[in-house]
């Protein structure tokens, strides 16, 4: 069985989410900053008519951060609860994945929720994320009050 991915760079690493979570990926647009939110939350951004919040996939990750250029992309994804755009260096493509490729992260390192499986390429390795774990219950109660309030 294979399963798709939307493979996305944030420095030099590879990450993944399922394509089946995705509804678009889209150039940078304007940010609206919210002051109350969640230090996850960059803002919202209206797309069509659609209000939706902006999470730093940087922050998440820990990695350093850097001013928004209009060369990023955002991915329009959907979680459990929510639809969210996800703030990406670029975006690479689509790729398949055997489920003989694909590590599931439990092995690796137990009790890991952000991620749920690791994928082996020859030139290295792509983490595939859980978009579900992504927003903890705190960060998620933060991003609907500052949501009413917008």
């Amino acid at each position: 069985m294979t399963h798709q991915y939307l493979v996305f760079l944030l420095d030099d690493q590879r990450y993944a989410l399922r394509l089946s979570a995705i509804d678009r990926v889209v150039r940078m647009v304007h940010i609206t900053p919210i002051s109350s939110a969640a230090d996850i939350l960059l803002g919202v951004v209206n797309l069509e008519g659609l209000v939706t919040p902006a999470i730093d996939m940087r922050r998440r990750f820990n990695l350093p951060k850097r001013e928004i250029s209009l060369s990023d992309r955002l991915i329009f994804a959907r979680t459990e609860r929510r639809s969210v755009a996800l703030v990406a260096d670029t975006v690479t493509g689509v790729i398949e994945c055997s489920e003989h490729n694909l590590i599931p992260a439990q092995r690796i390192v137990p009790g890991l929720t952000l991620v749920e499986g690791i994928i082996k390429f020859e030139d290295g390795l792509i983490l595939i994320h859980n978009l579900d774990k992504f927003l903890s219950l705190e960060e998620e109660a933060s991003v609907d009050l500052a949501l009413a309030a917008s």
